[in-house]
């Protein structure tokens, strides 16, 4: 039996309340908020699954793809709910500046932004906009992301070869990428890997242990065509990265707008969730239009783990400590 998993079922209902309980299991059957739990969160009273959670991958308006909710909003309710820190991703856009503002007006709610090397910042990755990011004011860039969007890995996945922003060339981690892994080590916050192919995830690891990176994220090790094999996962955590698992994954699917995908089972997510707890961390990657926003999905992520047996003491770590640690919250 591995640890932190008890297998018995948790008395997660006394804890969700039935609103809760049925948001679960219509978020997990066909992504749609059932109208007892809308109804709970219009009441915006803090919620005890939800109370000292950090999401630090949510999608929120403005940004170039429609979004459920927008920044301000989100960390609005986010605090009602008590949350303790929420961190924002555009694609294309920084956010990390805009946290920055919506802080004036929650100055008691840790709000962050983060920078993707996309396009939109060139054609190769961005040294100087990296060392922007982090000396704007407010100092609320906590992670920058490798291309996403514009990844090499997922252009040649779709049939177009030689597209995209490298972040490694002959099985070699580009002088680029290793001038913003020092960055990051210097300003203590996170580097994460973007879209990267698992193979140059690896390659970035052993190149961030090098550097001295001490929080360096594999992202989405659970979702599409960046999942990764177990033994993957080992390696990396051995090489010292933390593992993102996204619950978006469990939400999308027939029934809902994100039906192009194909749902992860139940027994697939937990399988993620046990082959390295103690150095993962669960987000949500929420945000889409006409999906569940996060708060419903990290609800819902929180009630299935617990209704599957993991420890109280994994979730914390998983949900509260890890991305808690990794936005500098933590020691």
């Amino acid at each position: 039996m591995r640890e932190g998993f008890t297998y018995t079922r948790r008395e997660f209902l006394k804890k969700a309340g039935l609103a809760g309980g049925a948001m679960v299991m219509a978020n997990v059957a066909g992504g749609i908020p059932s109208a007892a739990a809308a109804m709970e969160e219009e009441k915006g009273a803090a919620d005890e699954l939800l109370k000292g959670v950090c999401d630090i991958h949510i999608h929120a308006a403005p940004d170039v793809r429609e979004r459920c909710i927008n920044e301000f909003d989100f960390a609005c309710k986010a605090k009602k709910l008590g949350y303790r820190a929420v961190m924002y991703k555009s694609n294309e856009w920084s956010c990390h500046d805009r946290a920055y503002l919506i802080r004036q007006s929650l100055p008691d709610f840790e709000v962050f932004g983060s920078f993707c090397m996309n396009y939109a910042i060139g054609d190769k990755i961005n040294v100087h906009a990296a060392k922007m990011a982090v000396e704007t004011t407010g100092h609320c860039c906590k992670c920058i992301w490798m291309p996403t969007m514009a990844a090499v890995y997922p252009n040649a996945v779709e049939g177009r070869a030689g597209q995209g922003i490298p972040v490694v060339q002959d099985g070699k981690v580009l002088p680029e990428v290793v001038q913003v892994m020092e960055i990051c080590a210097d300003h203590d916050i996170i580097f994460a890997t973007g879209h990267s192919s698992p193979q140059e995830s690896l390659l970035m690891a052993a190149k961030a242990k090098e550097v001295g990176v001490h929080k360096f994220v594999v992202t989405h090790v659970n979702s599409l065509i960046w999942r990764m094999t177990a033994d993957d996962i080992k390696r990396c955590v051995d090489l010292g990265a933390y593992i993102e698992l996204c619950y978006l994954p469990r939400v999308w699917g027939a029934g809902t707008a994100m039906s192009q995908y194909e749902r992860e089972s139940a027994r697939d997510f937990m399988n993620y969730v046990s082959v390295a707890p103690e150095r993962s961390f669960i987000s949500t990657d929420m945000g889409q239009a006409n999906m569940p926003d996060p708060s419903e999905g990290m609800r819902a992520c929180i009630g299935e783990l617990l209704d599957g047996g993991v420890s109280q003491r994994v979730v914390d770590t998983l949900v509260r400590r890890n991305p808690a640690y990794l936005l500098g919250l933590e020691g």
